[in-house]
């Protein structure tokens, strides 16, 4: 299996047409403020690597990022990681604009031996393991098969407000790579939903081979 990093799977994403948070990859201190200022503060930064999946729980995630701390939290967040995973390959520390606030979704493929891909959708962030609530549909989807989708989840009014065109439009997306691209799996989490377009904020591909 290849494992892409966050800043990776965002590529392929943007190749869909599906909107990404604007971002670099810092590979050194000087570079992180550099990209910072060109980005706008504050900045969210990450580690990026495609060894460490839960960057949070390893410490390797500072949000809302001032100028004067844009060193600091690149040091810290290289040796949270490096502590987490000392085997893990680093390729720098991914510098990304903050998204305004907005409800948290989940969208991604599994891969089942047996039926093939289908596309997953629900509600994102800590909902996805506090509340389980998420449905799928095998690929390739109709634009029925989507809407239903944002319909047949439990927390479905959480939507209400959301720019429901631009999930269900995504959720096509997703179903299109699923059928193009040799991906084992993908989770898009967070997709921030508002009341105009949605953006992924995070994300994770794997391929076969």
């Amino acid at each position: 299996m290849k494992i892409l990093t966050e800043h990776e799977s965002k590529k392929l994403l943007a190749k869909y047409g599906i909107p990404v948070t604007r971002e670099a990859v810092a590979r050194s201190r000087e570079d992180a403020l550099s990209l910072a200022c060109e980005i706008g503060f504050p900045v969210a930064m990450k580690i990026s690597s495609p060894d460490i999946a839960h960057k949070n729980a390893a410490g390797c995630v500072l949000l809302d990022v001032g100028k004067q701390d844009v060193d600091a939290s690149f040091e810290t967040i290289v040796a949270n990681a490096k502590k987490h995973a000392p085997d893990a390959r680093i390729d720098g520390v991914l510098v990304q604009e903050m998204v305004p606030r907005g409800t948290e979704i989940v969208i991604g493929i599994k891969c089942d031996s047996q039926f093939g891909h289908a596309v997953m959708f629900g509600l994102g962030g800590v909902f996805v393991e506090v509340l389980d609530d998420v449905t799928f549909r095998i690929v390739p989807l109709t634009k029925l098969d989507a809407i239903e989708m944002t319909e047949e989840i439990k927390g479905r009014s959480i939507l209400a407000g959301c720019d429901v065109g631009a999930i269900v439009s995504t959720i096509l997306k997703v179903s299109e790579m699923a059928a193009k691209e040799m991906i084992f799996e993908l989770d898009i989490n967070p997709l921030i939903a508002c009341e105009m377009g949605v953006v992924a904020v995070d994300a994770r591909a794997i391929f076969k081979g």
